[in-house]
């Protein structure tokens, strides 16, 4: 694929059901058919992944300008929305009572994706720079959501979840807990191979400690998804120096 540029991508978000479906249709391809996950409401005979929430959340759509197609997709919820919705969907997994008695300006993330095409490239740095806009746009002060790893058996990610426990937990005041409780500290800060455990971090995950990202307290496992779930929590007032130029570069 030639290099992208800027002019080649589009960030907007969905005006109609139709654009909600071209997101949940491209979910469906990455999380069902390429993750093998699942859920209540996926529609497989129209190709759909798509959960009760996704009325009250506003979704992010990055469309490739050079031939119509859609790269990649975020969908994200403020506090009102959430209140409309009955709720957070990370509410499913976590306790937020932390996040929610903060009296922070709350952003839900979730269902982040991108088509196989367009990975490794420049497409998701468009995707994040959208995101901050949006959250300068809203005064937004913390982000969270979860993220996953694929598999259900936290032991074989003993690495990579040890090192966001013993490195990279929340501040108490911050600090979500699993509801199905999932111990993540399962190898001694001192035995950790952090290379190996590092490496073994999806992407995602990733970038958001570059960023200053945290997490709370507890993998949680989702066997409908085929995931093992942590909570990713990024408070913007203690974002990394790294961080921050990151963040605004993004958004620029």
């Amino acid at each position: 694929m030639p290099r992208a540029v800027a002019a080649d991508f589009q960030v907007r978000l969905a005006r109609s059901e139709a654009d909600v479906e071209a997101a949940q249709r491209l979910r469906y391809q990455v999380f069902i058919e390429e993750l093998g996950g699942g859920g209540a409401l996926v529609d497989h005979a129209a190709g759909l992944e798509k959960d009760r929430f996704d009325p009250f959340f506003d979704h992010l759509l990055l469309t490739d300008q050079r031939n119509g197609n859609l790269a990649g997709v975020y969908r994200v919820m403020r506090d009102d929305m959430a209140a409309r919705a009955g709720g957070f969907y990370s509410e499913q997994e976590y306790d937020l009572t932390p996040l929610r008695n903060s009296g922070r300006r709350l952003l839900e993330l979730g269902r982040s994706c991108l088509h196989p095409a367009y990975r490794g490239g420049a497409a998701m740095h468009y995707l994040w720079g959208a995101l901050a806009q949006y959250v300068a746009d809203h005064e937004i002060e913390v982000l969270f959501g979860v993220a996953s790893f694929l598999g259900t058996e936290p032991t074989a990610l003993a690495q990579p979840l040890s090192l966001l426990h013993h490195r990279h937990l929340a501040p108490p005041e911050l600090r979500v807990r699993a509801k199905t409780f999932h111990r993540m500290d399962l190898i001694p800060d001192a035995a950790l191979d952090r290379r190996a455990a590092t490496s073994a971090l999806p992407s995602l995950i990733r970038a958001y400690l570059r960023l200053g990202g945290t997490v709370g307290e507890g993998a949680f496992v989702d066997h409908d998804f085929n995931t093992t779930d942590v909570c990713l929590i990024l408070d913007t007032q203690r974002m990394s120096p790294r961080g921050v130029r990151i963040y605004r570069g993004a958004a620029a």
